[in-house]
């Protein structure tokens, strides 16, 4: 199983991995499932952090480079086609980072692991984070 992991998801992994769910964290640390972040994720958090809205303990650079090599996670470009979907998605959640996250699971045939709880109302397979 391939899993796209939600922005939370990844600084829970490196930061507070205890606060998983217990079938999110095994899926994610069963080696034979694969990991991909999107280059969404990368976006909000460097916005984030840039407006003092995620604390990190280190340089983000450095955070998710050094997770992204530890967890071998492959990265998942935004496409054309995954922002052009985002204006198809009904209007359940607001935020336009978990939109694109959302149409990028659609097209990409991808589980998400999230904790929000809106993902639910959309045509895609979310695994509780």
């Amino acid at each position: 199983m391939t899993l796209l992991l939600d922005t939370h998801v990844w600084i829970w992994m490196a930061m507070e991995p205890e606060r998983l769910a217990p079938r999110a964290r095994r899926l994610i640390e069963d080696g034979d499932n694969g990991l991909v972040l999107s280059a969404v994720t990368t976006w909000e958090a460097t916005i984030k952090h840039a407006i003092g809205k995620l604390k990190l303990p280190q340089p983000l650079r450095e955070m998710f480079e050094e997770l992204l090599e530890r967890v071998q996670t492959v990265p998942l470009p935004v496409q054309h086609r995954h922002a052009l979907r985002v204006a198809e998605l009904p209007p359940h959640h607001a935020d336009p980072f978990d939109r694109l996250l959302i149409a990028q699971a659609q097209i990409e045939r991808l589980p998400i692991v999230s904790a929000d709880i809106a993902f639910r109302r959309y045509e895609v397979e979310v695994i509780r984070a």
